[in-house]
C-alpha cells in the first residue's frame, strides 16, 4: 500500500472511503512484490498497478463492488490461462492473491498517521491481516519505526505483540514479508497470517575514497535509491562540486567516520582507496559489523596483501570471507562507468543470493527457484532469495 502513500494520506485526511485492493502473496515471476495496492474511491478514482495492466480492469471492478456493498472483504487469484485466449490472467505466467477490502478513514485513522509518516520519509509499518477468521480479515494496525510503538490493535493481546515485534524487526531489515502467529489455545487460537508493509529509510551506500570511480559509484548508488556517502579524508578530493549525486561528503579517516556513523544489515560499504593506511583499519572495522555488504578495490596482488595485512592485525577467517575482493562482477569493465555497474551488480547479486550469471543460462522462474544449465549439459538447481546479514 505504500506505492501509493501520498495518495490514500489525501483520501485518509479528506476522510473519503476507499476500496483498497492489495498484493498478499506472490508465486512465480509475477510483476510486482507483495505489499504492492490499487486503491478506488467513491468516485471511481483509481490509483496504482498491481500487474502492470495484466488484471487491472479486473481489480478495479472488484474494488467498485466490495464499495458498493459495504460488505465483507473480498479474494481474487490471478494467474495465467492457456484454455481462454479472453480470460483476465498474467501473460507473466506468475500467480497473484489479492485481498480486496473497504477502507473507511473514519475508523481507521492510524492509516493517516502511518501515510503521513511515509510521506515524511520515516520509518513505518503497517501490519495487515490476510488469513483468518472473517470478522479480522483485512484489520490493520501501524507500528512507528522511530519510536517502536503501535497504533491501533489487532487483538489487545498476545497477538499485537507479536506483531509489533516483528514488525519492529522488518523495519529494520527493510523488508515487507508475512508473519504468521496464534494458534495457540493459551494466546490467540486462531491462526494469523499477517502482511506487514514496510517503509523504511533509505538503504546506505558508505564509498571511501573520493576518486573518480567513487563519482561514478555514487551516481548509480544515487539511482538505486541509496543514501549515498563519500567519504575521505584529503579535503581537496573530499568536495560537494565533485561528488553531486551523494547525499554527504565527509572529510574524515574512513575508519573513524564509521566508528561514529549508523549502518544496518543493508549497508552497502565500498572502500575504493586501495591504500593500506587507510584500507586496513577501515576494513578490520566494517568486517565486524552487521552489514549487508563489504567489497574492496584493488589487482589480485593488492588483494592478497590487504588479506595479509588483516590477518596480521588479528581479523579471523570468517571475517575475512564477507569481504569481496576484487570488488564487483567480472564484466570486463575498465571505465568508472562500467566499474560502478559491475560493483552495483554485484552488491544486487549479493543481496538476492544470486549467482549473478546470464539468465538465459538457467531455466525456470526469473523471480525464484531456477535451473543453471552447467558446461556438460547437466542442470543444477539454485535459489535466489533475499537474505539479510551475512555474518
Amino acid at each position: 500500500m505504500f506505492n501509493i502513500a501520498d495518495t490514500l494520506h489525501r483520501w485518509c485526511r479528506e476522510a473519503r472511503p476507499f476500496a483498497l485492493a492489495t498484493v498478499v502473496d506472490v508465486h512465480g515471476s509475477a510483476p510486482l512484490p507483495a505489499g504492492t495496492s490499487v486503491a478506488v474511491d467513491m468516485d471511481g478514482n483509481a490509483v496504482g498497478s498491481i500487474s502492470g495492466g495484466c488484471v487491472e480492469g479486473a481489480v478495479y471492478e472488484l474494488c467498485r463492488q466490495v464499495l458498493e456493498e459495504e460488505g465483507e472483504p473480498k479474494r481474487a487469484w490471478f494467474g495465467y490461462s492457456d484454455d481462454d485466449a479472453f480470460a483476465v490472467g498474467l501473460t507473466c505466467g506468475g500467480e497473484l492473491d489479492v485481498l480486496v477490502q473497504r477502507i473507511d478513514p473514519a475508523t481507521q485513522p492510524h492509516l493517516a498517521v502511518a501515510f503521513d509518516e511515509v510521506r515524511r520519509g520515516r520509518p513505518t509499518a503497517v501490519a495487515q491481516i490476510v488469513n483468518g477468521p472473517e470478522e479480522l480479515l483485512g484489520r490493520t494496525s501501524c507500528v512507528l519505526g522511530d519510536v517502536d510503538t503501535a497504533h491501533a490493535t489487532l487483538d489487545d493481546g498476545e497477538v499485537d505483540r507479536t506483531v509489533t515485534d516483528q514488525a519492529a524487526a522488518l523495519l529494520r531489515a527493510g523488508r515487507t514479508a508475512r508473519v504468521e502467529v496464534g494458534g495457540d489455545a493459551d494466546t490467540c487460537p486462531e491462526k494469523l497470517s499477517i502482511l506487514v508493509h514496510v517503509h523504511a529509510s533509505r538503504p546506505r551506500m558508505l564509498i571511501f575514497g573520493a576518486v573518480d570511480f567513487a563519482a561514478a559509484l555514487s551516481r548509480i548508488g544515487h539511482l538505486l535509491g541509496y543514501r549515498v556517502t563519500v567519504c575521505d579524508a584529503r579535503p581537496v578530493f573530499a568536495t560537494a562540486d565533485r561528488f553531486p549525486e551523494a547525499d554527504d561528503v565527509v572529510v574524515d579517516w574512513p575508519h573513524q567516520y564509521l566508528e561514529r556513523t549508523q549502518v544496518d544489515a543493508r549497508t552497502a560499504i565500498c572502500v575504493l582507496t586501495h591504500d593500506a593506511k587507510f584500507d586496513i583499519p577501515l576494513l578490520r572495522l566494517a568486517l565486524d559489523l552487521p552489514v549487508g555488504y563489504v567489497g574492496a578495490m584493488g589487482s589480485r596482488r593488492t588483494h592478497d596483501e590487504r588479506l595479509h595485512r588483516l590477518r596480521e592485525a588479528g581479523v579471523p577467517e570468517a571475517r575475512l570471507a564477507r569481504l569481496r575482493s576484487p570488488i564487483g562482477l567480472d564484466l570486463g569493465a575498465r571505465t568508472p562507468e562500467e566499474t560502478a555497474v559491475s560493483i552495483t551488480a554485484e552488491i544486487i547479486s549479493h543481496a538476492n543470493h544470486a549467482t549473478g550469471l546470464p539468465l538465459s543460462d538457467s531455466t525456470g522462474p526469473i523471480h525464484g527457484p531456477r535451473v543453471r544449465r552447467q558446461a556438460d549439459g547437466r542442470s543444477t538447481p539454485y535459489l535466489a532469495a533475499r537474505v539479510g546479514v551475512d555474518r
